[in-house]
């Protein structure tokens, strides 16, 4: 998933701006008034129901299906031969579970990058071996490269021409203020921690036009000042990173993420005037030529619209320091689990359900973008599209994205798997995943709301892999996936369309 966390890593940018910019469903005062006249009517089948359920919850199929994709294929980095293997082997799996079909579908993505071997120490104040990560789509350093370590805060182009404009030349540039991690066994903070309260409120990124400006600018005018590198904080506890970096900005000079404790070490130096000098020693690699990716994409056949489409998708893509556990195989998981019990229950939908793999999410959502693209002149009779990207918890709520006409469908839909829940509906325009490639078409699109299950630690990191995951929890979103997927597919019309952009 892009950055749906609590906190907001701004180091990011590049990925939520894509979310940010994409705009959210509405629906006119026309339509509205038409849905209103005329309620959706939601498909009740108590039997088929209760097959889906049993399937879904008692023959699960998620336990073994996850384990191979992450032990067995692993990080699934777009442009990888790990990430080919992915689309392969989840193409074989829908055609095992009884899909009509299941092909590759390409798009171009870019340049590739393969991360290699990288070294970090402090030589000043003190001696010492540290961790740290390349940031992807960034260069490497060509041999081992020390520098001074600068603390710059600047938050407009005027601030940092005062005081960093031609002091930076073999520095390497820490990108702003440490995130406040905290001890959780420390008492509670209260108001009077102002030196919190102030250091969380810069941390939080760029809030005028002026900072986001200068925000965007910073890694071309650290590369014109001749900067080593540039220094992300990973903003999480333990030591874990936070990955990040795409193709659409292939970076001008290295950069490298360190564990909040040293990043917060190095600032606090730099606030004390002490000198803190490292050496870092980092090689990757890209392509010569832009590459060709897949997204997978299966379908069982409607019986009487086969035209119309109700779209399941999740991004099968991950980062590359874990195996992508909880962003998302856990969401790809669950929509192969989805056809597999539709399958086994003895649906006969009405109209195609199709489910989407999508990869490119991570560097800016561009695989679903593409299918959009790919499949403009279909999209009128896409139903509906349905996605999972928050983890690997459990679905407890749909968010409305703007459609507040269908509170009530909602809640009819939701109501056949109550056993599952607690489940709600909720007011919420949700950013930063594959459903806002859709949004601009008119397109019904939704992303469920999730349990959290510690996905603030696994996001991104380290520890995104199969020990984070909570198979249960997956089968019973995928359990729900179907359903809802059966019922939008048996609907007696097509839900109206919002604007399109």
């Amino acid at each position: 998933m892009t950055f749906r966390m609590r906190r907001r890593f701004w180091s990011t940018i590049a990925i939520i701006v894509v979310a940010a910019n994409a705009p959210a469903q509405t629906v006119t005062a026309k339509t509205a008034a038409a849905v209103q006249q005329r309620a959706v009517v939601v498909p009740s089948n108590d039997d088929l129901v209760a097959r889906m359920i049993q399937e879904g919850t008692q023959r699960s199929h998620v336990d073994a299906d996850l384990q191979y994709l992450l032990d067995v294929i692993g990080p699934r980095l777009t442009g990888s031969p790990e990430v080919r293997r992915a689309n392969e082997w989840t193409r074989q799996k829908f055609l095992e579970y009884g899909a009509d079909r299941a092909d590759l579908e390409p798009w171009s993505f870019g340049i590739g990058w393969t991360r290699g071997p990288m070294t970090l120490r402090m030589l000043a104040p003190q001696h010492r071996e540290m961790l740290g990560v390349s940031w992807a789509w960034s260069p490497g350093t060509k041999g081992p490269v020390a520098g001074d370590v600068v603390f710059m805060d600047a938050r407009t182009q005027a601030d940092f021409d005062r005081r960093f404009a031609g002091k930076l030349r073999g520095a390497w540039v820490m990108l702003g203020p440490a995130y406040p991690v905290v001890n959780a066994a420390a008492p509670p903070l209260t108001h009077a921690d102002s030196a919190h309260n102030d250091s969380l409120a810069r941390a939080l990124g760029p809030h005028t036009n002026q900072e986001i400006e200068f925000y965007n600018s910073r890694i071309p005018l650290l590369a014109h000042e001749g900067a080593a590198g540039a220094i992300h904080d990973g903003a999480k506890q333990f030591g874990l990173f936070t990955m990040s970096g795409s193709p659409a900005y292939i970076s001008p000079i290295p950069q490298i993420v360190i564990g909040n404790d040293n990043y917060a070490q190095l600032e606090r130096l730099a606030r004390r005037g002490e000198r803190a000098r490292i050496e870092v020693d980092v090689t990757n690699t890209f392509s010569r030529d832009t590459l060709e990716q897949w997204n997978t994409v299966a379908e069982i056949r409607g019986s009487e619209k086969p035209d119309e489409v109700v779209l399941l998708g999740a991004h099968l893509d991950s980062w590359d320091l874990a195996t992508g556990g909880t962003d998302n195989g856990a969401g790809a998981i669950a929509v192969l689990e989805a056809a597999r019990i539709l399958k086994a229950a003895g649906v006969h939908p009405k109209r195609t359900i199709r489910f989407a793999l999508f990869t490119g999410e991570e560097e800016g959502l561009f695989g679903s973008q593409e299918y959009a693209m790919r499949h403009e002149k279909e999209l009128d009779k896409h139903q509906a599209v349905l996605v999972l990207d928050n983890g690997t918890g459990r679905i407890t709520a749909m968010a409305l994205q703007g459609r507040e006409e269908l509170r009530d469908m909602w809640k009819a839909m939701l109501q056949p798997v109550a056993s599952l829940g607690p489940l709600m509906v909720r007011s919420g325009i949700k950013t930063g995943t594959d459903h806002l490639a859709f949004t601009p078409y008119g397109v019904p699109a939704f992303n469920y709301d999730q349990l959290t299950r510690g996905y603030d630690h696994t996001h991104h990191s380290q520890v995104d892999d199969y020990n984070h995951t909570v198979p249960s929890d997956i089968a019973q979103a995928a359990t729900i996936m179907a359903v809802n997927a059966w019922q939008f597919a048996d609907l007696s019309e097509l839900l109206p369309r919002g604007p399109k952009h």
